[in-house]
């Protein structure tokens, strides 16, 4: 409520009162204090600590937020702030409502300009993102988020929540995140417990480490992570160094999956030869390299992915991609 507005109401509510006191003495006296608290509540100056260790000081609850990270604007709309946002970057694409805003670029190459005219109270962003200092230069309030593990999420849901002015949605969110991944972890098959998985991130290959929020997760599931936790959350490996490690179990997207065969040395992986492997579509590859609000279901990709090996024959043949790469040896 504006000041302005808020000060009418409390002058309206003291002179009804006055002329009312004798027939409605407990409830005049009751609206008139809660009348005359609105402007505080309404105006309660937020402060909060973000990631660069830098303090961000808001005069009330940002109603107007721009969003570039996909994973941070799946965390407002878990929090149920989906209707502040009115920007994000062009990979936010969950929930659908969020496919409509306006689309601001990424990490290298935001529309600062946009940016501007869209006069956010406050524009969230990702550590590694290049603009934030310009955006504050120009005087814009920016809060920095960084998510490596499961801790940093339920962390940022917290900021956010503190943030929102709806503090006790962050522990519904992260409630429902370690629910799902209960239910995930009950699901694995005991005989692939132990077993040494290979995450790649990207084909260089980068690789998600145990440190990493997709190692922690593959942990909670009973599997091993084939890549040295003293190399960090997502390492670049040499592709030689991937077939020393033999992984028991490879997981990537679908398209990286089946060009891994025909990377020189790799025909060498047995994962690869007996299909123990794990390929995820386009949209279930994004869920699961989000650390938000939606971690307990990309729990479920990975559990039903394990299920899916455990399934298959001791024997299984190799792969079509596998025995085209054996072919052109």
């Amino acid at each position: 409520m504006r000041p302005d507005l808020a000060r009418h109401v409390v002058g309206y509510c003291m002179r009804w009162w006055t002329t009312q006191r004798l027939r409605w003495p407990e409830f005049g006296r009751a609206a008139c204090l809660l009348a005359a608290l609105l402007p505080a509540a309404a105006h309660a100056e937020v402060s909060l600590r973000d990631d660069r260790g830098a303090t961000l000081v808001l005069a009330a609850p940002p109603q107007r937020i721009v969003s570039l990270l996909p994973s941070i604007t799946e965390s407002v709309c878990a929090l149920g702030a989906c209707a502040r946002l009115v920007g994000t970057d062009r990979f936010s694409n969950w929930p659908d409502s969020v496919r409509a805003l306006p689309k601001l670029g990424g990490l290298d190459d935001a529309q600062i300009e946009r940016i501007v005219a869209l006069q956010p109270d406050v524009v969230l962003v990702s550590a590694s993102a290049r603009v934030t200092d310009r955006l504050e230069a120009l005087g814009l309030k920016v809060l920095v988020l960084e998510s490596r593990d499961h801790a940093d999420v339920k962390r940022t849901l917290a900021l956010l929540a503190q943030m929102l002015g709806t503090p006790a949605q962050a522990e519904r969110v992260a409630a429902a995140i370690e629910r799902d991944t209960r239910a995930a972890v009950a699901r694995v098959p005991a005989l692939l417990r132990g077993k040494r998985v290979y995450f790649e991130v990207d084909d260089t290959p980068f690789a998600a480490g145990p440190v990493s929020f997709i190692g922690e997760m593959l942990a909670r599931l009973g599997v091993a992570n084939a890549v040295p936790a003293e190399l960090g959350p997502f390492p670049k490996l040499n592709p030689e160094f991937v077939v020393r490690l033999q992984p028991d179990i490879m997981m990537a997207n679908d398209r990286n999956l089946a060009d891994m065969a025909k990377r020189p040395g790799w025909t060498a992986l047995r994962a690869l030869r007996d299909g123990q492997t794990c390929g995820f579509s386009s949209e279930r590859y994004e869920l699961l390299m989000r650390p938000g609000p939606r971690m307990g279901e990309a729990a479920g990709v990975l559990a039903d992915c394990l299920m899916a090996i455990a399934a298959k024959p001791p024997a299984a043949k190799p792969s079509a991609a596998m025995a085209s790469a054996e072919k052109a040896r």
